[in-house]
């Protein structure tokens, strides 16, 4: 299993490093890979969520026995199920791949940022759905772009830190 993620993490990196030339001027490479990785992930969860929004719940409560959640909370809920363990990878083989923590402190640390971000964007998404009544897609996509900021600063200096080197 290991191979096919080192194989997976390769295919990816020379992807993206392909697309990297233009960039080279204004990004250093570990952010462009944060940004082109951790934006495909985020239309992997815009898609889900849409999907899950328009089709599967069609703007309608999701009734649990102990909760009804609003069609938009469960929408956020599903699409981080999926985009958790893509970015999860991406993270740790693609973008961060120099940290020297272990990986079961980089999944918990991940695990510990991603739950912020995941109750930054609730908060968020509730404020413009319920408050501003914006269009829940949209509402999600205005989250999205200020969630991801803090998260590369977090995942960069908590999650994934590389180790300090020596002079």
């Amino acid at each position: 299993m290991r191979d096919l993620s080192e194989l997976v993490a390769q295919l990816l990196l020379a992807v993206i490093d392909f697309f990297y030339a233009p960039f080279k001027r204004w990004l250093p490479l570990q952010t462009f890979r944060y940004a082109a990785s951790g934006g495909g992930n985020a239309l992997v969860g815009f898609l889900v969520y849409y999907l899950t929004y328009s089709f599967v719940l069609k703007g309608q409560p999701l009734i649990l026995p102990f909760y009804a959640l609003k069609p938009h909370s469960a929408s956020l809920l599903l699409s981080f199920c999926v985009t958790f363990p893509i970015g999860f990878f991406m993270s740790k083989f693609v973008v961060f791949s120099d940290s020297s923590l272990k990986g079961r402190v980089q999944l918990f640390r991940y695990l510990m940022v991603c739950l912020f971000n995941l109750l930054l964007n609730y908060l968020l998404l509730k404020l413009l759905v319920e408050h501003f009544l914006l269009y829940p897609v949209f509402a999600q996509i205005i989250t999205v772009v200020i969630v991801v900021g803090f998260s590369y600063l977090a995942q960069r200096n908590f999650s994934f830190r590389a180790s300090a080197k020596l002079p």
